[in-house]
């Protein structure tokens, strides 16, 4: 099978009352657990400025990281934004050309 088409399960405990919260919550804004929890992770995948935004508030909320470390991070993400932008290829033009290089060099 071709590798990021297999699926795996992501799951995680929580508490009773929090799971039927969230449960409410998600009725209430017409959303599945599933549409939600795979949004929240493309928005991180993606370095969505608003789930960065989240998560940066979250670290230095509980001090997970110091904020000297948080600072090069968060530099490093928009040095990266930028440099794609520079670059101006989205992730299925990049696809496009590694699926270029496979069919004329295929011993790759």
């Amino acid at each position: 099978m071709e590798y990021g088409k297999l699926e795996k399960r992501i799951s995680f405990m929580d508490t009773d009352k929090r799971n039927a919260d969230l449960i409410v919550r998600l009725k209430h804004d017409s959303l599945t657990k599933t549409k939600f929890f795979r949004a929240i992770l493309t928005g991180y995948l993606e370095n969505d400025p608003l789930i960065r935004e989240f998560i940066e508030a979250i670290k230095e909320e509980n001090a997970y990281q110091s904020r000297k470390k948080s600072k090069i991070n968060k530099e490093m993400i928009d040095e990266g934004i930028n440099n794609v932008r520079k670059i101006g290829l989205n992730d299925k033009e990049i696809e496009n050309i590694f699926d270029m290089l496979e069919k004329e060099h295929p011993d790759l």
